[in-house]
């Protein structure tokens, strides 16, 4: 069901709104699009002619990883929380739900005007969202979680990740990323535990009964 539309130089982009429940309360995510199964991701890159950017669109990592972090939600107390390539910003949101002070970036305006919504509509009252390109990084504090959810598809910004990693986690904080099994995220996974990360894995399971999606959740501790 389209819920409303967000104003873009290119016109009206229509938004839509999708409900779930996670941690014994309910949320509604606006977004451009769902995708769920793997016929939805190749309908959609089929059909990405606008280059409309993909985190206005609601995809099964951030849905795996928001309940990731639903279940995480007593440890999360004040901690503070940087979302990576938040998109339409609901693990974030979830976060700052528990209580912690989150800061969600993206590099697309388009990005953080849907999120920014999201928060209005979800009550994510300890939650700021900022633009931000990886690639020219400024942001020096130090943070107990960082959350990625699909962002490790481009092998050409690994680098630039583990940059981010490697400045902004604080002293025994940990790295939660979500992601369906792409082949280059796992390349990017395994170096890092060559390199001396601990990674760990759960698994979730999103989308329709007819053709769920496995997306493993990933959590990551820097050498010591």
């Amino acid at each position: 069901m389209t819920e409303t539309s967000l104003r873009t130089t290119a016109g009206e982009l229509p938004l839509h709104e999708y409900h779930l429940t996670l941690g014994g309360r309910s949320w509604t995510v606006l977004h451009t699009g769902a995708v769920l199964s793997m016929d939805d991701e190749q309908r959609f890159l089929r059909e990405q002619r606008d280059r409309t950017p993909y985190g206005v669109v609601l995809w099964p990592a951030a849905i795996a990883l928001a309940h990731e972090v639903a279940a995480r939600a007593a440890s999360l107390g004040s901690a503070r929380v940087l979302e990576l390539g938040a998109g339409t910003g609901l693990p974030g949101l979830v976060a700052a739900a528990a209580g912690a002070h989150v800061v969600q970036t993206d590099r697309h305006e388009l990005a953080r005007s849907v999120g920014t919504r999201n928060r209005e509509r979800n009550g994510g009252r300890t939650a700021e969202y900022r633009l931000a390109d990886w690639t020219a990084w400024s942001d020096d504090a130090r943070y107990d979680l960082i959350l990625g959810s699909d962002i490790l598809y481009a092998a050409a910004m690994h680098p630039h990740l583990r940059a981010i990693f490697d400045r902004n986690l604080a002293p025994g904080g940990r790295v939660l990323l979500s992601d369906p099994f792409r082949v280059p995220s796992l390349a990017l996974l395994e170096a890092m535990e060559r390199d001396g990360w601990t990674v760990t894995l759960s698994k979730w399971t999103v989308g329709v009964d007819d053709a769920p999606r496995s997306v493993g959740v990933y959590e990551l501790a820097a050498p010591r």
